[in-house]
């Protein structure tokens, strides 16, 4: 059910920042070869369904600091949902994600910040994020479709393609700069925002369901 990748990353105990990182969304909106693409930069369309949940660990620098990701992959099947919401609990970072092929994923988007409003922190970051825009001839919702939205939303939007590696990167960045910025306005911020050099990763963020094959 869980698993981590990134093995070097995820034993790394000198960063300055901890931050754990949702992806959720529909099921098959690319999620998983998402994440793949940006912690490995290995694509493939040969992925089944999450079932459960998995993470991947990356480090990377931003804004002079070093900043460990734990970076979530949500199973989108409503079956799953109840695993899933138990995982946003000290999230401060999500990308919720919908496929630029498929209208009932971005009509979804609503449901999908309903759950995160309802079981996140109050102060976590949304990126929205319409994926597979290599797809343009099987595109079912509009660029300004989702611009539209974040903006009733009052988040930022994205398009992106994993299969291209088109923004991929931006993406992730973007959303550690938000929490960032949101961390420096405040600067007696949640300890469960901000874990110090050396902290390691607690008990209901770094272990998976009863059944998990981690490897950590």
């Amino acid at each position: 059910m869980a698993s981590m990748s990134g093995t070097n990353d995820a034993a790394d105990q000198n960063f300055d920042y901890m931050f754990k990182l949702l992806i959720i969304g529909n099921s098959s909106v690319g999620k998983t070869s998402f994440l793949f693409r940006y912690a490995d930069d290995k694509f493939t369309q040969a992925f089944v369904s999450t079932v459960g949940i998995d993470f991947k660990v990356k480090t990377i620098f931003r804004q002079d600091k070093r900043v460990k990701l734990q970076i979530w992959d949500t199973a989108g099947q409503e079956r799953y949902r109840t695993i899933t919401t138990a995982y946003y609990r000290g999230a401060m970072g999500f990308l919720l994600m919908y496929d630029v092929t498929n209208e009932e994923s971005f009509n979804a988007v609503q449901d999908w910040i309903t759950q995160v409003e309802t079981h996140a922190l109050a102060n976590k970051s949304i990126i929205l994020v319409g994926n597979k825009n290599d797809l343009n001839l099987e595109r079912r919702v509009l660029r300004r479709d989702g611009e539209r939205l974040a903006a009733e939303l009052g988040i930022e939007f994205f398009e992106t393609s994993a299969k291209e590696n088109h923004n991929v990167k931006l993406v992730f960045e973007r959303l550690v700069d938000i929490i960032c910025d949101k961390m420096n306005e405040s600067l007696d911020s949640d300890p469960v925002i901000m874990s110090q050099k050396g902290t390691h990763l607690s008990n209901d963020t770094a272990s998976g369901p009863a059944n998990s094959n981690c490897q950590c």
